[in-house]
């Protein structure tokens, strides 16, 4: 308790120097936190982009790349699937239900999607919830579209515009689909996941829009209006993938074996949770580079606090050699330096656990509306308790250096007055 008391009497003394060190401390833990939330977050986030469904079918292909191109809409399909087969899937046993998305189709920089009024339904994210409708409402014409939010910022549009799909995914396209426009009958709330950057059609219209084309040009001679083929029976004849949710999970393994084992046609089927887990052990080099980078800036701070309590060690000459008059020891002297530490970087690890939550508090709906990160406000982990310990062990150990250049310095030059 005494040398509790003589540190405190000590640090008070230089509070100036003393608080911008606590500071320094503080920020760098806070940021250490900082980055370890983030992370966490973000791979809940990635983790939480797609729940509920139990398997992805599509053609033969990677993994990874079938979860790319259907949930992510990165990149392309190497083939579709064909409408029969996807029939027969719909109609096996295990299916609870079944979503079909068709994709290769554009508009102005956004992938447009086709798919069924049940994708508004069953797809689910952020550990099961719904997708809402900011305005408007699912496909009710055959011309409707449905923007995501950022699709919908992004292009200024709102209900009851009009827009022209293209051909192809470039932002600038000269193979569109002018005779048969679209009309924006809703909005999306965000999400935060790949649905915000989508624009959603019906099925139905994906094959409307194709009915001239063929090999991805239009058909010379041939025209059909859009009232034309509003007539017509638009059953597609292929679709991108499928997303299906089945009635029991015990029952996930054996529809996969069949999709994989199908002979009519090479099909693959995944599961969504083991790819977005593999998909982002590729990505983690970045993440385990943002720890790296805040452990050196809680090192570097460390490292201020070292330097702090040599610049002072000229300053308390006359101090250090008083207390070895009065018969302190090197534990003493050692003592009082590594408690002087210990109390800077327990209140530094203090000052950042509230300065973390008090940014968590208010960057958390900024991250959630602008980012689509999650970032839960709970207490601190139990890997994240052992840090701060280590952060405070590491600060009070680093006063060793300046505990044993104080013990070194002579009575003599303690008392002599310097001009």
């Amino acid at each position: 308790m005494i040398l509790i008391r003589l540190a405190v009497l000590s640090l008070r003394n230089r509070w100036f120097t003393v608080l911008l060190t606590v500071f320094a401390v503080a920020l760098s833990v806070a940021l250490f936190l900082g980055v370890e939330k983030v992370r966490n977050g973000a791979r809940a986030s990635f983790a939480d982009t797609i729940s509920g469904t139990d398997l992805i079918v599509g053609a033969r292909t990677g993994g990874i790349q079938l979860l790319l191109y259907s949930v992510f809409r990165i990149g392309n399909a190497t083939n579709n699937i064909s409408w029969q087969s996807y029939q027969q899937l719909a109609r096996r046993d295990e299916v609870g239900w079944i979503v079909p998305l068709s994709l290769g189709e554009s508009h102005r920089g956004f992938r447009v999607m086709g798919t069924s009024p049940d994708y508004f339904r069953h797809y689910k994210f952020r550990g099961g919830r719904s997708l809402s409708f900011a305005s408007g409402r699912p496909f009710s014409d055959l011309f409707d579209a449905i923007l995501g939010a950022d699709a919908a910022a992004g292009l200024g549009y709102k209900m009851g515009d009009p827009l022209v799909v293209s051909h192809g995914l470039g932002e600038i396209s000269h193979a569109d689909h002018r005779d048969k426009p679209f009309r924006v009958a809703g909005i999306l709330a965000k999400t935060g996941t790949p649905v915000d950057r989508t624009v959603l059609v019906s099925l139905e219209a994906i094959e409307a829009i194709h009915l001239d084309w063929k090999d991805g040009a239009r058909v010379p001679g041939m025209k059909i209006s859009a009232d034309a083929v509003r007539r017509m029976t638009l059953t597609p004849k292929a679709v991108t993938a499928a997303m299906i949710g089945l009635k029991s999970k015990l029952q996930t393994f054996r529809l996969q074996r069949f999709v994989n084992e199908y002979e009519d046609e090479a099909l693959l089927a995944i599961l969504p949770g083991v790819a977005l887990q593999e998909l982002w052990d590729i990505v983690a080099t970045a993440e385990q580079a943002l720890i790296v980078v805040s452990a050196m800036v809680v090192l570097a701070a460390l490292l201020g606090l070292t330097t702090m309590m040599l610049s002072t060690l000229n300053e308390r000459r006359r101090e250090m050699a008083v207390l070895r008059s009065v018969g302190a020891g090197p534990r003493t002297i050692v003592g009082l330096l590594m408690t002087e530490a210990g109390l800077l970087s327990l209140c530094g690890v203090l000052l950042g656990v509230t300065l973390l939550y008090a940014g968590l508090f208010l960057a958390r709906p900024l991250a959630d509306e602008m980012f689509g990160l999650y970032l839960p406000i709970s207490f601190l982990s139990q890997r994240e308790l052992l840090i701060l310990l280590a952060v405070v062990g590491s600060g009070t150990g680093v006063c060793l250096l300046p505990a044993w250049r104080a013990y070194r310095m002579s009575l003599a030059d303690g008392m002599t007055v310097r001009s």
